[in-house]
């Protein structure tokens, strides 16, 4: 994704997070997090600290976007999200695979994720992909709002 199609990931993540998340964590935290991590200024200023943003694009249509970013010999799997219509057909397992092979170019020996502990759908998604529970963390994003994620890691060989 180039600086000047952020505004088109970032209207496709408002839709995702607020149909997904907003059952998990509430429309103000969601809201919250969408302007502090999801919006197009968000992006644009990650992607100028090293992060790398895919569009998932199905018949020209956005399906789903993720994000990377190179940690030394680890690769962080910021975001993966896809739209709903495009759930449950490999999307996120081709996107992975894509990341993963981008991952070993970078000399990357593994890839790990946070994930919100109550995600039961999406952990339970990581997990057939490769991915294991390594750690918790509660972490303060501010506004009185905690992402109390599980941390999972997956060896990239």
């Amino acid at each position: 994704v180039q600086q000047d199609q952020t505004q088109r990931v970032a209207a496709l993540a408002a839709t995702i997070w607020r149909e997904h998340y907003t059952p998990l964590l509430g429309r103000e935290q969601v809201e919250y997090m969408l302007e502090k991590f999801q919006s197009a200024e968000a992006m644009a200023q990650q992607i100028g600290e090293g992060y790398r943003y895919y569009l998932m694009e199905v018949g020209g249509k956005a399906a789903g976007y993720a994000a990377i970013k190179p940690e030394g010999e680890t690769m962080f799997l910021s975001k993966i999200y896809v739209s709903q219509p495009y759930r449950r057909q490999k999307l996120a397992a081709r996107t992975l695979s894509y990341l993963e092979e981008i991952a070993r170019e970078q000399h990357c020996h593994s890839m790990y994720l946070t994930v919100n502990k109550h995600n039961s759908g999406s952990i339970a998604a990581y997990q057939k992909l490769g991915f294991q529970k390594v750690r918790t963390q509660k972490e303060d994003i501010g506004g009185g709002f905690f992402m109390d994620d599980d941390i999972m890691e997956k060896e990239i060989i």
